[in-house]
């Protein structure tokens, strides 16, 4: 046991600590966004989300298991409790667990470098032993600094630079005392390897690699259907993220679902797409110069007409299982962002963007929501959490259980 009381500590935008209640209660809320089920009873398909405890592939997992009934596997990687709290992630993972048992949803959850062929391995094995040796859908949604190869051993590392030429653009900060500041930031551009380094880790190399390891396994059912995510976003941002070195990865990570869409169509009628999703405050959001700043202001224009994570990733379960149509644009990507694009909303956000200084910002950005969000994010302003009473901090990584729903499961607060 090791109850303490959590308080919000951050480095900017990063908070030392997560507080397992507040998580817990996050993916509750999560959970009762979701519609009602799509079918009612029955064995759902079988899915493995990989990046399953944070952002959209949290939002996948929770709308994946609440809205269609998968079964199958989530794979993260994250930390547990010791000096410190466990990750937010790990607090997450344990209440998506418990959420999933308590309606008859067989999820496992492995934690580990998805990177690694060790954990597909791992992922196989456990296909083939638990879920019939067959997967239906894949859902690949993974931000990471860093990935080792798995043949060479070579270790990349991915950055955010502009492409060409040093970027300077606007960016949200906050000073000690939690005022909001606007400032310019500029960044160099990309030199050496800087873009081949970026697309090794965040392009489609992997992706490619899991679905190539699995189909070498026979575990690939006929009809598979695979989907990565991805973002485009707003011109105001472009130069440091889609004409970025994250861009050439996206660029990458399309190419790659038209090579698997051809592939996977001529060998099991199945399909791979790219979902282009809208904007979010998530961990790694935040780190981008100039995004918090265009986030907040994009919630000042559209108020609660944003669409969460969690409601996006409905829209997508919804047209990959086909109860929906899948719309695809000219480039063969499912568009989850057109309300963010929409001309109408990008004029009125770039307004907002060409006027916003220190002293104007609280008028044109709704910054109190995007804080709240960000502290959403570690488990804080959550509704229906005392932040002054101890909480256990040592909460388990969720065990596999022969028969789901073995394990005690009460319901989720309210």
């Amino acid at each position: 046991m090791n109850e303490r009381v959590i308080a919000p500590k951050s480095r900017g935008f990063l908070f030392l600590d997560s507080h397992p209640e507040g998580c817990r209660r996050l993916v509750d809320e999560m959970w009762r966004a979701v519609p009602a089920p799509l079918a009612a009873g029955g064995e759902g398909p079988v899915a493995l989300v990989i990046g399953s405890s944070a952002g959209y592939g949290l939002a996948a997992t929770i709308a994946g298991l609440a809205r269609v009934g998968i079964r199958g596997i989530g794979v993260c990687f994250e930390k547990a409790p010791a000096r410190r709290t466990g990750t937010a992630g790990w607090y997450r993972t344990a209440a998506t667990d418990r959420l999933a048992r308590l309606h008859g949803r067989d999820m496992v959850f492995l934690n580990g470098d998805a990177f690694g062929d060790a954990m597909k391995e791992q992922v196989a094995d456990l296909l083939a032993e638990r879920f019939g040796g067959r997967l239906d859908y894949l859902v690949y949604s993974v931000a990471a600094p860093r990935r080792t190869d798995p043949d060479t051993g070579e270790v990349y590392a991915s950055v955010l630079k502009p492409v060409g030429s040093r970027h300077t653009t606007k960016t949200l900060v906050f000073d000690d005392h939690g005022a909001p500041e606007v400032k310019e930031v500029t960044t160099a551009p990309a030199e050496g390897d800087d873009v081949e380094q970026t697309v090794a880790v965040m392009g489609g190399a992997d992706w490619e690699r899991w679905i190539t390891f699995l189909a070498g396994r026979s575990l690939l059912a006929e009809g598979f259907t695979t989907a990565a995510l991805s973002y485009i976003g707003s011109p105001l941002t472009a130069a440091i993220y889609r004409q970025g070195t994250i861009g050439a990865a996206k660029a990458h990570l399309e190419a790659t679902a038209r090579t698997l869409d051809e592939r996977l169509g001529k060998t099991l009628g199945g399909r791979a797409v790219t979902s282009v999703n809208a904007a979010a405050v998530t961990q790694s959001s935040t780190a981008i110069p100039g995004i918090a700043l265009y986030t907040g202001l994009l919630r000042g224009v559209l108020g609660d007409a944003m669409v969460a994570p969690v409601g996006q990733l409905v829209s997508l379960w919804d047209q990959l299982t086909g109860a929906q149509p899948l719309a695809l644009d000219d480039e063969g990507r499912v568009r989850l962002d057109t309300w963010e694009l929409d001309p109408a909303v990008q004029n009125a956000v770039a307004e907002r963007w060409n006027t916003a200084t220190g002293d104007t910002v609280t008028e044109l950005a709704d910054l109190g929501w995007f804080g709240d969000e960000v502290r959403r994010l570690y488990g804080f302003c959550v509704d229906g959490v005392d932040y002054t009473a101890p909480v256990e901090t040592d909460v388990p990584w969720p065990a596999r259980q022969d028969v789901p729903g073995d394990a005690p499961v009460t319901a989720p607060g309210r």
